[in-house]
């Protein structure tokens, strides 16, 4: 029986198309992918990201606690601000990357990903009970990603002009609260916008307001192809518990100062900077016919050298593009991919493949 999230009548008074994701019942797209693709990067677009986990963390010894559960260092957080970073395993294979903000010195929130929700609250639980700190999972909030250019702009037509200048005036990875809202500019899109967390009992009223702002709502399908151009990794494609951060393209996510910092899978992490780290995260850019799909095979003078974790076609830049695990010895900027037995050309690069709808290689 897959779960559904208050926004789900709503879905289907938009026409969407359903799908199961990770045991949730979530639009794909509500007509075409592509046009939702564009909405995002050309003017506005809002997504129900409220299968998501939402844990708040509340003591004395919260943030002792992070320090010794996530890579990333939270000591960086200030009142009000949030980070990027992976939780992992004693052998340093990610078991999930989390956004974290901090509330106030004893109240953390932390975001974890639909797919690992109850492996993560187990895991965390677990390791909670050697600190003064209590886990729990907000089942009564929702979740809308806000995002492009025009989000800014539009929410002036909902929010009071003080509200406005308030969430004006936030940088990347900050957030403020409205009563019982809590909104952040962060996203998952390589453009601008907000996360908003508010309450169940309002969906439907914030949804239809959207609606009226002129932001058009977006599947599961855009939200794949803009993370793929903004190069943002994909737990269970991009990387996984087989995986550290290191090979990942995620190593500046990893804090290894101060030394005497203690944090889940350091000394793995060690082990392997001292071992020399052999595989990496790269970028690439079909320079023929056909698209890139995930497993598909990397080659270079006619071996094996490593396979896509993530591939698709790029609706903004017309081409396809893909993210791929590689040998670290693997140099150069030329090697081939593997479609339908054919060796197709690509070029190496360094991601975001686009960010602000601009070209970024």
């Amino acid at each position: 029986m897959t779960k559904r999230t208050p926004f789900y009548d709503l879905h289907l008074a938009a026409n969407a198309k359903m799908v199961d994701f990770s045991g949730w019942d979530m639009p794909l797209h509500y007509g075409s992918q592509i046009e939702e693709h564009h909405q995002v990067r050309r003017h506005a677009g809002m997504f129900d990201v409220s299968h998501m986990g939402v844990v708040d963390l509340h003591g004395a010894g919260v943030a002792a606690f992070l320090r010794y559960l996530l890579a990333n260092n939270v000591d960086k957080l200030a009142e009000g601000r949030a980070l990027y970073t992976c939780m992992l395993n004693q052998q340093g294979g990610v078991l999930d990357d989390l956004i974290v903000y901090q509330v106030s010195p004893s109240f953390y929130r932390v975001v974890i990903n639909a797919g690992t929700r109850e492996k993560d609250l187990a895991w965390m639980r677990e390791q909670a009970k050697s600190f003064d700190v209590t886990l729990t999972l907000r089942e009564d909030l929702v979740m809308l990603a806000l995002q492009g250019p025009e989000v800014q702009e539009k929410l002036g037509c909902y929010f009071t002009p003080d509200q406005v200048r308030l969430l004006q005036a936030l940088k990347p990875f900050a957030f403020t609260t409205f009563d019982d809202w809590f909104i952040a500019r962060t996203g998952y899109t390589g453009e601008d916008g907000y996360e908003v967390f508010f309450p169940a009992s309002q969906t439907a009223d914030f949804w239809q307001a959207c609606l009226k702002m002129g932001m058009a709502p977006c599947g599961l399908g855009a939200r794949d192809t803009l993370r793929l151009e903004a190069g943002l990794n994909l737990y269970g494609a991009d990387m996984d518990e087989t995986v550290t951060p290191l090979e990942s393209n995620l190593a500046w996510t990893v804090a290894m100062q101060p030394e005497d910092r203690s944090f889940i899978g350091r000394e793995a992490l060690q082990q392997q900077i001292q071992q020399g780290v052999t595989r990496r995260l790269v970028g690439l850019v079909l320079e023929g016919a056909g698209i890139i799909r995930h497993h598909q095979k990397v080659m270079r003078d006619g071996q094996g050298a490593g396979e896509v974790t993530s591939g698709g076609y790029s609706p903004t830049l017309g081409i396809s593009i893909a993210l791929a695990r590689v040998p670290v010895s693997a140099e150069g900027q030329h090697c081939q991919v593997e479609i339908r037995h054919k060796q197709i050309p690509v070029k190496i690069v360094k991601p975001p493949f686009v960010r602000n709808g601009k070209k970024m290689f």
